[in-house]
């Protein structure tokens, strides 16, 4: 079973471009020009290049004892903390702003919920000196307010977004129509593998880098390049698909999601898209997506701002409905109590979308000697407030 991109972006049943006539030169002219520039030399040197002088790759994979002695198994920690501006973020946006300069564009524009996206947007306009506009949901703003100062100390414009329950999907929209009233000069950065194609696969490929390294590392370490289990969360799932990449077609590699159930499955206040999730259109592509018997789009939950989106990229999409992926959702305080047990058996404090990943550990049952990676796919700094908060610090 293939899960790479067909030439209509589909993965299966999932994808596509489905966008307003007014957007259809820009995705036409990103479909024809993405795979010619990022697989010539000049672009990947360049590409190569910042990711280890200015992100700081290849991060470390770093061996868990007292977590793995926990567990009972060996755990692997993929450390895209400890990319510049906390997170895998960086990786995606390095490579879109290189192929915004390509395509001679001036003017940048992003969504962000979590606030990573927008800081790693943020930064490489700063770095290249582009015109940068960061829509975000203006609960989302209150939830991250470290992210909006540093978003605005780099010198981009942060709109805030009023519409809907004020999070990801709507600044997205906004981003959207954003683009559709610009469409000659600016060039849209999505943050994660959603949207019209050719994203999805764009934003897989930049964030493939993850998948690269952990073959390299885990044969450094354990004498083989693949895991048992490879465990990362989902909102979108961009850090998750960069993991998985390179192992899709390697079914010896289980791949495990962690979703963001809210306070519960069946509480209505949930972000589970791939348990509770239909058939539907959002954004651009024909995804999972959280909605009612009408199918009006359900406002998403989750503690985490990174994972309160009602759908899921499309690869993530295929890859649960194939059974490729096992998905667990996990809920705010399963992952509340997985990012302290983290911090205090490994010195880490992860980011609140990263400790679903980590309390994922919890429903698997991995042997003594398999081997076990989790993409450790950003910092706790910008979550430092609900922590206090919740965990009564």
């Amino acid at each position: 079973m293939g899960f790479e991109v067909d030439a209509g972006g589909f993965y299966g049943e999932y994808g596509g471009a489905y966008i307003p006539e007014m957007l259809y030169p820009n995705i036409r002219e990103l479909e024809e020009n993405y795979m010619k520039i990022v697989q010539s030399d000049s672009f990947q040197s360049k590409f190569r290049l910042l990711l280890r002088d200015y992100a700081g790759r290849p991060t470390p994979l770093f061996r868990a004892e007292r977590l793995s002695a926990h567990f009972g198994t060996q755990i692997f920690l993929k450390r895209e903390d400890l990319n510049h501006t906390g997170a895998h973020k960086i990786n995606n946006t390095i490579g879109q702003i290189l192929m915004a300069g390509q395509l001679n564009k001036k003017r940048i524009i992003a969504e962000t919920g979590a606030g990573q996206h927008g800081v790693a947007t943020a930064t490489v306009c700063a770095l290249t000196g582009m015109e940068c506009i960061i829509y975000m949901g203006a609960l989302d703003m209150e939830r991250q307010a470290p992210n909006v100062k540093k978003m605005l100390m780099l010198g981009a414009e942060v709109r805030p977004v009023h519409s809907g329950n004020k999070t990801l999907k709507d600044a997205t929209n906004e981003a959207i129509r954003d683009w559709i009233n610009h469409p000659v000069d600016t060039h849209y950065i999505i943050g994660s593998v959603v949207g019209p194609h050719p994203y999805p696969d764009m934003v897989t490929r930049f964030q493939s880098v993850i998948s690269e390294e952990i073959r390299i590392q885990l044969m450094e370490k354990t004498g083989r390049d693949y895991p048992d289990y490879l465990v990362a969360c989902v909102g979108g799932g961009s850090n998750a698909a960069g993991a998985y990449y390179h192992y899709l077609e390697n079914e010896g590699v289980k791949l495990i999601s962690a979703e963001a159930a809210g306070l519960g499955v069946d509480s209505g206040f949930t972000a589970a898209t791939s348990l509770l999730g239909r058939p539907g259109i959002i954004h651009g592509s024909r995804t999972l997506l959280m909605q009612d018997a009408d199918g009006q789009i359900e406002e998403p939950y989750s503690i985490s701002a990174g994972l309160d989106y009602p759908g899921v990229g499309p690869l993530h999409a295929w890859l649960a409905e194939s059974g490729r992926a096992t998905v667990f959702a996990i809920t705010d305080d399963e992952a509340l109590q997985a990012a302290m047990l983290c911090t205090r058996k490994e010195g880490i404090i992860p980011a609140l979308e990263t400790a679903h990943a980590l309390a994922a550990l919890e429903k698997i049952s991995p042997g003594a000697e398999d081997v076990v990676v989790v993409n450790l796919s950003g910092r706790g700094d910008k979550d430092m407030e609900t922590y206090i908060e919740k965990l009564e610090i």
